[in-house]
């Protein structure tokens, strides 16, 4: 039996830095014998058909190919459709509605504990907002991504996982490739 998820790389192809052809990453999940391979974007955003312990594999798989064939240690989170589904419908601040615009998604590798959660300053970034739900971080940004100090870095170092940001947008759009790969 084979799952539809999405795999979101952190950090490619982002300002001339770590760059990765899709073709290339593409093939690399072909390698691990992931099927239906798609791209989304220059950004890393792999949807791919996979039997669910291959799936559970892909994060660390694929790290490794791109750190022997490429030499870049890239940090890698993997979601389900049903995932990637509750993402869509659980974001607090779209059901209070704010504008899709300033919206973002932290993806963490890991769920983070209470005591870590703990440890984030909510007035660390204002006007931002976030709240931590699961394995998801939902970001209010009014003034954008560029000068937020809610960032990958912060919430990784504090929840003690890896991380990575996907606008509202792209998230949605992702959403849509993985339903229409069913």
């Amino acid at each position: 039996m084979s799952n539809v998820y999405v795999a979101m790389l952190r950090g490619i192809n982002v300002g001339g830095n770590n760059l990765v052809p899709m073709k290339d990453l593409a093939a690399m999940f072909s390698d691990t014998r992931c099927e239906k391979v798609q791209t989304y974007i220059q950004s890393g955003n792999v949807i791919f058909h996979a039997p669910a312990k291959l799936g559970a594999q892909v994060p660390e798989a694929i790290t490794a190919l791109l750190q022997k064939r490429l030499g870049l240690k890239i940090p890698i989170v993997v979601r389900t459709l049903a995932q990637m589904n509750a993402v869509t419908v659980n974001n607090p601040f779209l059901t209070a509605g704010a504008p899709e615009s300033e919206l973002h998604v932290c993806f963490l590798a890991d769920t983070p504990t209470q005591q870590s959660i703990e440890l984030l300053d909510p007035h660390r970034s204002p006007p931002g907002q976030f709240q931590v739900r699961g394995q998801e971080v939902y970001l209010r940004l009014p003034k954008g991504v560029g000068t937020t100090k809610l960032t990958n870095e912060y919430f990784g170092s504090k929840l003690g996982t890896v991380s990575t940001q996907r606008n509202w947008r792209t998230v949605t759009k992702l959403l849509a490739l993985m339903l229409g790969a069913t």
